[in-house]
C-alpha cells in the first residue's frame, strides 16, 4: 500500500448543464480528520454528501474543501436584498446604538454578512447536479491522493535514511562495549581496592560483576535494532501508518535514553545523543504521515 502525507492540494473545473463546478481541496497535518467545507449557498443541500465522500477517502489531516458553481452567465447565482431582513437589522442596530451610544455603526459589509439580508437565487438540487458534483469531487480527491502519495514517498525516503544511520550507530558501538566495560571495571576496581583496603577481593569482584550487569547495554542495542527493523516493515506495508510510527518513535526514544543513562564512556554518550537527534528527526517527518 502507498504511504501518504497529510499535506496535499488539488483543484479541478468541470463543465455541467448548470454551470462550471470548481472544486478545491487543501490539507495539512492534523492528529485526526478535521474537515472544513466552503460551499456556495446554492450547493448547501449537498454538504452531507460532500462530507461523507471526503471522509471515506481521507482519514487524517486538516482538510479544507471549497466548491463553487459559476452559472453560464459567468456570474454566481444572483442575489437580492431582503426588505424584511434589512428592517430587522435596522431595528436591532437602533436598539444597540441607544443602549451603547459609543458603538461603531454597522458598515455595508457588516450588513451584507448578516443572516437573512441577502436572498440568493437557489438552484434546485437534482440528481443530475448531484452526479456532476460527485464526479468532480471524486476527481479532485484522486488528484489530492496522488499529491499526498508523492509527498509520502519523499517522507519515507527521508525516514529510511535516518533508520540506516541508526543501524550504523548501533553497529559502531557494539564492538566497542567489551573493551569499554573492561576498562571501566579495572578503573573502578582500583578505586575500590584503594578505598576498601583489607576487604575480601572476591567480594569486590562480585560487586563489580553486579554493577557490570546494570550498565550492560546489549539489551538496549538489540531492541534498537528490532525497532528499526519494525520501522522498515511498517513503511513497506504502507497505508495509514502515522499513529503506529509515532508510537514506535516513543519506544526508540526510550531505548536511546536508557543507553545514555547507562553510559560509562564518552563514546557511548555521544552515540546516545546522536541517536536521539536522529529519532527526533524521524518523529518530525512522521507528524506529516497519514
Amino acid at each position: 500500500m502507498t504511504i501518504c502525507s497529510m499535506t496535499g492540494f488539488a483543484n479541478i473545473q468541470r463543465e455541467t448543464a448548470f454551470g462550471t463546478l470548481m472544486v478545491e481541496l487543501r490539507s495539512v497535518n492534523h492528529r485526526y480528520l478535521e474537515l472544513q467545507l466552503r460551499l456556495d449557498d446554492s450547493l448547501r443541500a449537498f454538504e452531507p454528501l460532500v462530507r461523507d465522500t471526503v471522509s471515506k477517502v481521507l482519514t487524517r489531516g486538516k482538510v479544507e474543501c471549497r466548491i463553487n458553481l459559476i452559472t453560464p452567465s459567468g456570474l454566481p447565482p444572483t442575489s437580492e436584498l431582503s426588505e424584511a431582513g434589512l428592517e430587522q437589522i435596522a431595528r436591532l442596530n437602533n436598539a444597540i446604538m441607544q443602549r451603547f451610544p459609543d458603538s461603531r455603526p454597522l458598515s455595508v459589509a457588516d450588513i451584507l454578512r448578516s443572516p437573512g439580508v441577502l436572498i440568493t437565487e437557489e438552484i434546485i438540487p437534482s440528481r443530475d447536479l448531484e452526479a456532476d458534483l460527485l464526479a468532480a469531487l471524486n476527481e479532485t480527491l484522486a488528484e489530492m491522493m496522488l499529491s499526498r502519495a508523492r509527498e509520502g514517498s519523499k517522507l519515507a525516503e527521508l525516514i529510511l535514511e535516518r533508520a540506516t544511520q541508526i543501524d550504523a550507530l548501533v553497529e559502531k558501538v557494539k564492538p566497542l562495549m567489551p573493551a569499554l566495560l573492561k576498562a571501566y571495571q579495572d578503573k573502578l576496581a582500583a578505586k575500590l581496592q584503594e578505598l576498601l583496603q583489607g576487604t575480601d577481593e572476591n567480594r569486590v569482584h562480585q560487586e563489580l560483576a553486579i554493577f557490570a550487569q546494570k550498565i550492560d547495554i546489549d539489551e538496549e542495542l538489540g531492541r534498537l535494532s528490532t525497532h528499526v527493523h519494525e520501522l522498515r516493515r511498517i513503511l513497506s506495508a504502507g497505508g495509514a501508518i502515522g499513529k503506529r510510527l509515532d508510537f514506535l518513535m516513543q519506544e526508540l526514544n526510550r531505548e536511546a535514553n536508557t543507553l545514555g543513562s547507562k553510559s560509562v564512556a564518552s563514546e557511548t554518550s555521544q552515540v546516545a545523543m546522536e541517536l536521539k537527534v536522529l529519532i527526533e528527526q524521524i518523529r518530525e517527518q512522521i507528524q506529516n504521515i497519514e
